[in-house]
């Protein structure tokens, strides 16, 4: 099913039953890195402290664009796990209007088990990646 034409929830419900095939969290890390793996190229004059994203312990750069109403997303990162996490995030909040985005809670962080089975410090940078999507979302949106 194509994500963008998919509702939000619905795509959090499908990442949430990709997850739940894993019987444990080596496997779960390895299919993160395997969706990091797969994102975009992120274009290098991009990799510039204007689209730094602090509150990572990895290096992250995310950059938006609107596209019609929706906002369109690029992130990478110079850790193979924050790479799988931006994928996860990609795949919810990319191509959205501000409003769902503001209006979406990530019920899969939850669902996955990301809180319990992250650092600290990556689960920081997770909330820090949310955080920056809502903000991009939030001044948008007005």
């Amino acid at each position: 099913m194509d994500e963008s034409v998919s509702g939000i929830d619905t795509v959090q419900a499908e990442l949430i039953d990709e997850f739940q095939l894993f019987d444990n969290w080596l496997d779960r890390y390895q299919y993160l890195i395997d969706l990091g793996r797969k994102l975009p190229e992120f274009p290098e004059e991009f990799k510039t402290e204007d689209y730094r994203l602090h509150g990572c312990q990895s290096q992250v750069w995310l950059r938006v664009e609107t596209d019609d109403d929706n906002l369109a997303f690029q992130a990478i990162s110079d850790s193979a796990i924050v790479s799988g996490l931006i994928a996860v995030l990609m795949r919810v909040y990319n191509h959205r209007t501000p409003r769902e985005i503001l209006e979406t809670y990530p019920d899969f962080v939850d669902a996955i088990g990301l809180h319990e089975h992250l650092s600290p410090t990556r689960s920081n940078g997770l909330h820090a990646m949310i955080d920056a999507i809502k903000g991009h979302a939030s001044r948008c949106a007005g």
